[in-house]
């Protein structure tokens, strides 16, 4: 595959988990409610997360264990980190705690910088494991476990970790670094968080901008009422036909047992599908779920 500037790389880049994310998003505000995830309003900050270079390594990485353990408002969790020779970035033994054993790769004793990047995606598997929330499907579950870190506020350390030029290609975590972007867009969206300014790595930035490009279209889609003409003028015309609406269209149409027409649209915070009367002109939509109050024009 190639990255944004044309050149191979063997970094997957774009959206292809997307829908998974998005059922992430809305599986995670079903199970904390509105209310427990604003408890997550505070990110892990960068000196948090940051390694010295003549810090301890054991010492060091149970400090930055801590400090996800944290941000992740697990206190009564305790972790053991340990280091050894293995292919994936890190493991965790999830058990009934109050202690985790944390396996990390050998590499994180030379390569500390990202340390609290491997730590984040494991001890958020130690939370929803905790909140008996998972995937049926391993891959699928994954892509909850970077889904929820990035929304919660440690995730955009996987974000950042991203690097990628002639000689070096890392990514930690099974999202894109565009799919990290997105997932941190809508989190910066409910909680009027900007991370931009966290991020050292100038490949994650980029990565960040591109999703958070795409979070914003989804915030001008018809029913919504920032849409763009083009987009109200194919709605309108959809809700006077009755009509199937174009495929990829972000809202579809059915009638009650009345005969009244309604639109059906997912809520561009957390996913949740919403249903309203159609062609009732400009109203406010509250989201049952995440209670994110949206303008709409249907």
């Amino acid at each position: 595959m190639r990255d944004n500037h044309g050149r191979t790389s063997p970094v997957e880049h774009g959206f292809p988990h997307l829908e998974t994310v998005r059922a992430s998003l809305t599986a995670l505000f079903r199970r904390l409610t509105a209310d427990g995830i604003r408890a997550y309003a505070a990110s892990i900050t960068p000196a948090e997360a940051a390694f010295g270079p003549a810090e301890d390594l054991h010492l060091g990485a149970h400090r930055v264990a801590s400090a996800v353990v944290r941000a992740l408002r697990l206190p009564d969790a305790r972790m053991v980190v340990s280091f050894r020779p293995m292919q994936d970035a890190a493991t965790v033994e999830l058990a009934a705690g109050p202690e985790y054993f944390v396996e990390v790769n050998d590499r994180f004793r030379v390569h500390r910088r990202d340390l609290a990047a491997a730590l984040a995606h494991e001890v958020t598997h130690v939370l929803l494991h905790r909140l008996d929330l998972g995937f049926p499907a391993t891959a699928d579950n994954e892509i909850l476990t970077d889904t929820a870190a990035a929304f919660l506020g440690s995730g955009w350390l996987l974000l950042d970790a991203y690097r990628e030029d002639a000689l070096t290609h890392q990514k930690l975590g099974y999202l894109t670094p565009e799919e990290f972007g997105y997932v941190l867009a809508r989190r910066a969206r409910f909680f009027g968080e900007d991370p931009a300014p966290w991020f050292t790595s100038p490949q994650a930035y980029e990565a960040y901008v591109r999703g958070h490009a795409l979070a914003g279209r989804e915030e001008l889609r018809a029913p919504l009422a920032a849409a763009a003409r083009a987009q109200r003028r194919r709605y309108a015309r959809a809700r006077r036909a009755g009509a199937a609406p174009a495929r990829g269209a972000a809202y579809r149409f059915g009638r009650d047992g009345d005969g009244e027409l309604r639109v059906s649209f997912p809520c561009p915070v957390c996913g949740q599908w919403l249903r309203v009367p159609a062609g009732g002109g400009v109203l406010r939509v509250r989201c049952g779920l995440c209670r994110t109050v949206l303008e709409c024009d249907t």
